[in-house]
């Protein structure tokens, strides 16, 4: 059902004003609050906004439920927070590649986030890595690129989807130590890891908590990650940086998003319930067993954060001379 203009105003004025008295500004309603996910039940991301919404409904007063608009790796969920009421009831709860990395390597994404989006709040930070697997003798990256060049310097390097930073960072990796290195994109990290337990590739890059279960387990190993500082969960395995590589500091994010247009007021009281969520004990430990560094980035902050990002992955994928499509 459409609302009118006059009932959408309505709506605004009555959330300002609860905001106002500092209660929950969705207190007086029974419209539950929706969270958008760019991807299927089970995955990673769907297990992070489980996560939180199940704490924020405690927080707000009202119903969050997790919505799974999954397809063209955040695509549609992107495009349905566009077409969303700027009610302060949607969100989009997404990491860097559906909000960075989708317009610059779509010809039409349908959204611009910096038109389009509020950014909300970060809550979180990971890191993408290189990862050899358990069936080759190398142990780190130059042993890895050593192997490479002895085998007449060609290899292919599974990545989960194209388009994607992995895969530029196989471009990266290959134009440093001059080797013919091909990214071979999978439909997500688990058809490319499974490849790699079956050696069916030497190498892969996803991110830390696409890895870490089998890195622990011996069965790969994580050789380098993004960052300018090494991750708390692998403190042996060292940054790009360290081993050379330029521009390579700024971690992928997660955070919150809602419509252009939402009232600040009502943004900013989501913020705030965000900030005591991801401080919640139980709720850091959990995200950090996934792989997250916990963080919680105000509005101003945040999107900074993301400019910032997105304006250091342009320049990359310009220069890689990718064609969007």
């Amino acid at each position: 059902m459409t609302r009118s203009p006059l009932t959408s105003r309505r709506a605004l004025l009555a959330a300002l004003a609860l905001a106002a008295t500092g209660l929950p500004a969705w207190s007086q309603t029974a419209t539950p609050i929706r969270l958008l996910v760019g991807f299927p039940p089970g995955g990673g991301t769907d297990a992070i906004a489980r996560a939180l919404a199940d704490k924020l409904k405690d927080v707000l007063g009202v119903p969050v439920v997790v919505e799974n608009r999954a397809g063209a790796g955040g695509q549609i969920a992107a495009q349905a927070l566009k077409a969303a009421a700027p009610d302060g009831n949607t969100y989009f709860l997404s990491h860097d590649h559906s909000i960075s990395i989708l317009p610059l390597v779509t010809r039409n994404a349908g959204f611009d986030p910096a038109t389009d989006f509020i950014s909300v709040a970060g809550f979180a930070t990971f890191a993408n890595a290189l990862a050899i697997s358990g069936g080759t003798p190398a142990r780190s990256l130059q042993e890895y690129v050593s192997a490479v060049q002895a085998a007449g310097g060609k290899d292919t390097i599974g990545v989960p989807a194209p388009g994607s930073i992995p895969e530029f960072l196989v471009g990266l990796i290959g134009q440093k130590y001059k080797l013919d290195l091909q990214a071979a994109p999978y439909r997500g990290s688990a058809p490319m890891i499974a490849d790699m337990l079956g050696n069916q590739i030497k190498a892969g890059v996803g991110s830390i908590p696409d890895f870490i279960e089998n890195h622990r387990a011996g069965k790969l190993r994580v050789v380098a990650v993004i960052g300018d500082k090494r991750q708390a969960l692998l403190p042996d395995v060292p940054t790009f940086t360290e081993l050379g590589f330029a521009n390579l500091d700024d971690l992928p994010y997660y955070g919150v998003f809602a419509p252009a247009g939402t009232p600040a007021a009502v943004t900013e009281r989501f913020g705030q319930a965000l900030q005591r969520v991801v401080a919640m004990p139980d709720v850091r430990e959990r995200l950090t067993a996934m792989g997250l560094t916990v963080g919680y980035q105000p509005q101003a902050q945040f999107a900074g954060v993301v400019r910032t990002y997105t304006q250091t992955w342009d320049r990359i994928i310009k220069a890689s001379g990718f064609q969007a499509k």
